[in-house]
């Protein structure tokens, strides 16, 4: 029905999240009627984007810099550490604007019918952070926040884990009220997250 250029640009918008056929198409045509300067500037900053941004080498949330803003934020306490599954949670949780401390993004959870292990969510790494820094001992963590989503897998990520850093002699604690089963921390409100995290327990 479309030409092939016009077919394509909606093929690679429907790679977004929620976004079907009809939604593509509402898009791509909007871009090319309405808006051209809103759609080079979009493919100019998605360009961009994709060749600057990578992940932080403490946290590994996304960022252009070698160390995040918050990791490189001296004011956050280092002796608490929120362990979350994507960058989003940490956005969500920091819009909540409650938590002080630093953060370690899993970039998933354990997912066995899916292959998905431990050293694919970089528990390893976390466990190292975890671990006594000799040079910096008044910057170890004390206490680990564990913040995965309350589904299944997330449940089994937060239990692993808690069973791994508690040979470190560390604190765990689990976010707790507010957060509905099977719910998403993207999209929790703030309140409701900073109540979560003033409610947290110890595992």
């Amino acid at each position: 029905m479309f030409s092939p250029l016009i077919d394509e640009l909606m093929a690679s918008l429907r790679c977004l999240p929620g976004v079907g056929p009809k939604s593509a198409q509402r898009m791509a045509l909007h871009l090319l009627e309405r808006d051209r300067a809103g759609a080079e500037r979009l493919a100019a900053s998605l360009q961009k984007a994709v060749a600057g941004v990578g992940r932080c080498q403490r946290c590994r949330t996304l960022t252009e810099q070698k160390f995040c803003g918050i990791c490189a934020n001296t004011r956050r306490d280092n002796t608490l550490l929120c362990v979350v599954e994507t960058p989003g949670d940490v956005l969500a949780i920091e819009q909540a604007g409650t938590y002080q401390g630093k953060y370690f993004v899993l970039l998933g959870h354990l997912s066995p019918i899916d292959g998905i292990g431990p050293e694919d969510i970089g528990v390893d790494q976390l466990i190292k952070l975890l671990q006594d820094d000799p040079e910096h001992p008044e910057d170890r963590v004390r206490e680990v926040i564990l913040a995965t989503n309350p589904t299944v897998e997330g449940e089994a990520t937060a239990y692993y884990i808690s069973e791994r850093a508690k040979n470190l002699n560390v604190t765990v604690s689990r976010i707790a009220h507010g957060v509905p089963l099977g719910g998403e921390l993207e999209f929790i409100d703030g309140g409701t997250l900073a109540h979560a995290f003033s409610s947290r327990r110890r595992l």
